[in-house]
């Protein structure tokens, strides 16, 4: 990567991912924020007013942000004629999402995504970089359709599957993770709320999150597919079946995993397999890259999610209480961050990569 600084914007950055994209740049060593937009009713405000009282982070509102005014989302040549590449993380219908990280990539401005309208793309990399940062290969294909030179879409994965997924990966080669069954607890900011904002969260748990169990299902086989013919083809396996559970807690997503494999492994094998793991973004060294991917706990009542969901800055997964099962191989517990890992952390990671790559030139 040539050594430079680029200027960025975070597209939908009022809402709690934009907000997490934002607070994320203030310190990033390659990325500078250089513009933010939201919709027509934020435009023209400071970002310091337009979030007034709705400030969802742990972390202070960034000097570097308070005094941007807020532009339309929908002006994609202001937004773009200042920037090197945006973020985008707005809550729209998926069709005006396509249509507008389309829009933004054909004014020559490249799109790291939050959102789901564009994963189903053949020929958007939808990436977690340390599974396959190779499917970013896919990009000149991309611009050819789009006809654009340096403009191009790429997006993150679901959240719900980024606890999960990177457990299974290490053992995919020597194994063969043959069917894998999943319930996942999922924290109320993945969908954007506080309890401040959602007080009917607090003691309860709703059965029920919309299209998550089929993405649950679906992305993962994208994530272990191969490009083909300018389009990346899913794996045909494994087969998933999940169930997806919001539950009573502010961050953090868990999931209760079961997987069968075509060899099944020795538990020292699989632990063995967890503990050595390092994908391309801890081998480039990337910024947000976690120094150890997957985190193992020995003790039976861990990770927790109060307690576990910040390591390494939110970027690492916790797995834990890995045993054979009766119906299954094995059976374990696993947990990331959903807004840092599984939103604007990854988003952030992923972009790192491009960079890195050369994509943003």
């Amino acid at each position: 990567m040539e050594n430079r600084v680029y200027k960025v914007g975070v597209v939908g950055a009022t809402g709690m991912v934009g907000q997490r994209f934002v607070s994320l740049l203030e310190h990033h060593p390659w990325f500078e924020l250089a513009a933010v937009a939201a919709s027509a009713r934020s435009a023209g405000k400071t970002y310091e007013q337009a979030v007034a009282g709705r400030w969802a982070m742990p972390t202070p509102l960034p000097e570097c942000a308070k005094s941007l005014t807020v532009l339309n989302a929908s002006d994609v040549q202001a937004v773009a004629g200042q920037v090197d590449f945006v973020f985008c993380a707005v809550d729209m219908k998926k069709d005006e999402i396509r249509a507008l990280e389309e829009a933004y990539a054909k004014a020559e401005c490249p799109v790291v995504s939050n959102n789901s309208a564009n994963r189903g793309v053949s020929d958007v990399p939808m990436v977690v970089p340390e599974i396959n940062a190779a499917h970013i290969g896919i990009i000149p294909a991309q611009r050819r359709r789009l006809g654009t030179r340096r403009g191009f879409i790429a997006v993150k994965s679901n959240c719900s599957l980024q606890s999960y997924v990177p457990a299974l990966h290490p053992l995919m080669a020597d194994f063969g993770v043959k069917r894998v069954l999943v319930c996942t607890y999922q924290a109320i900011s993945g969908a954007g709320k506080t309890f401040a904002t959602w007080p009917e969260m607090a003691d309860n748990c709703i059965p029920y999150i919309g299209g998550e169990e089929e993405k649950s299902e679906q992305e993962p086989l994208k994530l272990w597919g191969s490009i083909q013919n300018d389009r990346i083809v899913p794996a045909s396996s494994p087969a998933i079946t999940a169930q997806c559970l919001r539950v009573p807690v502010s961050d953090g997503h868990m999931a209760a995993v079961f997987a069968d494999f075509e060899r099944k492994p020795s538990k020292e094998e699989i632990l063995a397999r967890w503990a050595a793991f390092r994908g391309p973004a801890q081998e480039l060294g990337l910024p947000s890259a976690p120094k150890r991917f997957l985190h193992y706990f020995e003790e039976p009542d861990r990770p927790q999610t109060r307690l576990d969901r910040d390591t390494e800055h939110g970027m690492a997964v916790c797995i834990g209480r890995l045993r054979e099962d009766t119906q299954y191989d094995y059976k374990f517990v696993c947990l990331s961050h959903n807004t840092l890992r599984g939103a604007a952390g990854g988003g952030v990671l992923l972009a790192e990569l491009l960079a890195q790559k050369g994509y943003f030139a």
